[in-house]
């Protein structure tokens, strides 16, 4: 059997070149609509079952592996969803330069890469430097929602998350089970079903901007 051909879809895929300042949501997707931003999007599994429970909402996916990004370009594509864009791109320095503020409804943050090690840990997304970036950009009463499977890298997300509610910027509320979840999950990405069948513990915390 032949190896099934990736293709490129230059209305789904937004290239870093092309955008040189403040992004302009209501440009990239030709409306205006409620903004969700997932954070490492991998093979697109997320983006593609939010985007079709949530017609009215833009949705974009920020992902780095290219591999990754490559497979979800196509299989988006390949839906011909409307509403949903993905970028190649550092989701870090591609928020702090580049998003508009009080743009984004919610931000979701599934299964993070954990940087295990010890002296990788500086790497992780979800960090005091990076919070406040995130917190620029949502609309009042935004939301993050948040899913890991690694407990080390939980505890810093809820450490971070504590500071915050103690300086008066946030709230923690119940975490938005997704929509195209399947009954056992709780985003239904490739990683859960991943860590589903090696039963490990999926831990869930979501906030609020005040």
């Amino acid at each position: 059997m032949a190896e099934r051909i990736i293709k490129d879809y230059p209305n789904i895929s937004l290239l870093p070149e092309t955008i040189e300042n403040t992004l302009d949501f209501d440009d990239i997707f030709g409306r205006t609509a409620p903004v969700h931003v997932e954070i490492g999007s991998g093979k697109g599994t997320f983006l593609l079952g939010h985007a079709q429970h949530n017609p009215d909402l833009n949705i974009l996916g920020i992902e780095w592996a290219r591999k990754y990004y490559r497979l979800a370009v196509d299989r988006l594509g390949r839906w011909q969803i409307p509403n949903v864009r993905i970028i190649r791109t550092d989701a870090a320095t591609f928020i702090a330069q580049n998003f508009p503020d009080n743009a984004v409804e919610c931000f979701h943050l599934y299964f993070p890469d954990p940087w295990p090690k010890k002296r990788h840990n500086k790497r992780r997304f979800f960090s005091h430097e990076n919070l406040p970036h995130l917190l620029r950009c949502l609309i009042d009463h935004g939301t993050i929602n948040i899913a890991t499977d690694h407990a080390d890298y939980f505890e810093q997300m809820t450490e971070v998350i504590n500071a915050a509610v103690a300086d008066g910027n946030i709230e923690i509320i119940d975490f938005k089970r997704a929509d195209a979840a399947n009954p056992d999950e709780v985003v239904g990405t490739n990683y859960e079903r991943k860590y589903i069948k090696e039963k490990r513990n999926i831990n869930t915390i979501a906030v609020k901007k005040l």
